[in-house]
């Protein structure tokens, strides 16, 4: 079968436009609807579905667009290792996403010191809300995204990474500094949280209805929107050089970061690499 047409198709499906596929693959749009007809009729089937205002695959090109990663990513893989890059140093170039708490916390660290091991390697991280990246992923634009939620997605398949404990900061001085408190002590103290629909936001909330509270009884005075920006305002408000940790009796927030990747896709030796790397460290 030729991998030229199943790109085209699979690009088209990905990005449900002819012109935008076009505009990627770097061809005309009427070489890729070329491509497309072409599969079509050796096919016997109509695979994409052009009424209306996107492209959307039918079911027998949902079928073979499954089929199509497949065979896309083998031959990737067996040209790497024909063209000996399967043995040796690592090499190249690789494009990871991240959702904004990973991505402001343990990934740069883990890029690093993997980068560092691996000199010959470009890595580029993109941080954004997790939709963003999963899309991303889904387009093939990002070979892996690390994320703290698993919206559905069809193209995309998600696979646990490590879990991110959520635990209550305050100056090292201040009389909760390394202890654990009941959640009555909680009460009496201003607060500072992630905005509403951050995934950290969900999982205290989760956790304190457990104690049968809402983060609403609660003096809540900062809602913020990045883990750091919480962590430097609590820096700042409280005049605090660096933060000690404090548990709450009964509270036991954490959350599953997982590893997103293109439905179908293999992966390369260099994303696979850097996963086994980061699983030794997280």
């Amino acid at each position: 079968m030729d991998t030229r047409q199943l790109t085209a198709f699979c690009t088209v499906v990905e990005l449900k436009s002819f012109s935008q596929a076009a505009e990627r693959l770097g061809v005309t749009q009427p070489a890729v609807s070329l491509q497309i007809r072409s599969l079509e009729e050796r096919l016997g089937q109509q695979l994409l579905d052009r009424s209306g205002r996107r492209v959307e695959p039918t079911e027998a090109g949902l079928r073979l667009y499954t089929g199509a990663q497949r065979l896309l990513a083998f031959e990737q893989q067996l040209v790497e290792e024909v063209a000996g890059e399967a043995d040796g140093d690592l090499r190249g170039e690789l494009a990871i996403g991240a959702a904004t708490g990973p991505g402001a916390t343990v990934v740069p660290l883990l890029l690093c010191e993997f980068q560092r091991e691996n000199p010959d390697v470009r890595v580029e991280l993109t941080i954004s809300d997790t939709q963003t990246v999963v899309e991303a992923v889904a387009r093939r634009e990002l070979e892996l995204g690390i994320v703290g939620a698993t919206p559905r997605h069809r193209s995309v398949v998600y696979e646990p990474f490590f879990r991110d404990e959520v635990v209550l900061v305050c100056p090292p001085k201040h009389p909760f500094a390394g202890k654990t408190i009941a959640i009555d002590a909680l009460r009496d103290e201003m607060l500072i949280v992630m905005q509403e629909g951050a995934g950290v936001r969900q999982v205290i909330e989760d956790e304190l209805r457990k104690l049968g509270t809402r983060l609403k009884d609660l003096d809540v005075r900062l809602e913020l929107g990045l883990q750091e920006s919480v962590k430097s305002a609590v820096e700042a408000e409280l005049a605090a050089g660096r933060l000690a940790t404090a548990r709450v009796r009964g509270l036991e927030p954490s959350r599953q970061i997982s590893l997103v990747r293109a439905s179908g896709r293999v992966g390369t030796r260099l994303s696979e690499a850097f996963v086994d790397f980061a699983s030794t460290r997280v």
